[in-house]
């Protein structure tokens, strides 16, 4: 099996079914060293996300709010809005592992290893909204995610602005929606933070690895980090290191990050 030209199949796959199924088969054959790289393939570039054909899409300031944790259309909006965080999280990683040739192999299988996780969150998530009655789909979704995708082709910046910028804010939001979760302490918000708390653990680890690999691209380009990061961050998100920010320091010096970096983004004197 050709590794580029397979999570390029499994990229365009427009049936969540499907795209799990074809991943895991892949997955296996990978960890089976059943794979060859075909470093000679052209990189394609995604024009539309793979969930067009089942998700209606809306600007982000169109979805449900999620104010209401105890009634079942809260739930119903809060796990649908997380499960297409994920879903769109195992295109991402999936896209990385295509589109960054001639890498290290432990690359891949970093990426990869994030793939499964996503998978398995997807899954996970998915299984809570079948009890509620409520399918991935069944509400509009935002592309930002997608939209980051398109915007950092480059590896130094894909790795600045998806795992250290986008999925580190899941080291703050998690914990809040599981705080709404545990003021409203019925059967399912248990259910809920149960799952939340398996994503939580495991989105340190993902930008652990964003943090790995954004350094080994800055040390082969002779660039210093912190410098590097921020002028990334404003160039994709003008203005996200110069607000006070109220971050989960345990989490993120965890994956990686730099006391200095929390107090500049935090604007704190220190790192507690």
């Amino acid at each position: 099996m050709l590794f580029f030209s397979e999570i390029y199949s499994i990229l365009i796959t427009t049936s969540a079914d499907e795209k799990l199924k074809k991943f895991n088969l892949f997955y296996n054959d990978f960890k089976d060293n059943n794979i060859s790289f075909d470093n000679h393939s052209d990189v394609q570039t995604l024009m539309t996300p793979s969930y067009i054909e089942f998700c209606s899409i809306v600007l982000p300031k169109e979805q449900k709010k999620r104010k209401y944790l105890d009634t079942i259309e809260g739930k119903k909006h809060l796990l649908h809005t997380i499960t297409h965080i994920e879903y769109s999280a195992i295109d991402l990683a999936l896209d990385a592992c295509y589109r960054f040739r001639n890498m290290p192999l432990e690359f891949y299988q970093d990426w990869l290893e994030v793939a499964d996780d996503e998978v398995r969150h997807f899954t996970m998530l998915r299984g809570l909204m079948d009890e509620l009655g409520v399918k991935y789909g069944d509400f509009g979704v935002h592309t930002n995610l997608f939209e980051a995708m398109q915007k950092t082709p480059v590896l130094l910046e894909r790795m600045a602005i998806v795992p250290r910028y986008l999925e580190a804010n899941g080291l703050e939001q998690n914990p809040k929606i599981m705080e709404k979760l545990h003021s409203n302490p019925d059967e399912f918000n248990q259910k809920i933070i149960k799952a939340l708390e398996v994503i939580l653990d495991e989105e340190i680890d993902h930008v652990r690895k964003g943090d790995r690999w954004f350094k080994f691209e800055c040390d082969r380009l002779g660039l210093d980090y912190q410098k590097t990061y921020f002028e990334i961050l404003e160039k994709h998100y003008p203005g996200s290191t110069q607000k006070e920010q109220n971050l989960n320091f345990q989490a993120r010096k965890e994956a990686g990050f730099s006391c200095d970096e929390l107090k500049t983004l935090s604007k704190k004197t220190d790192c507690k």
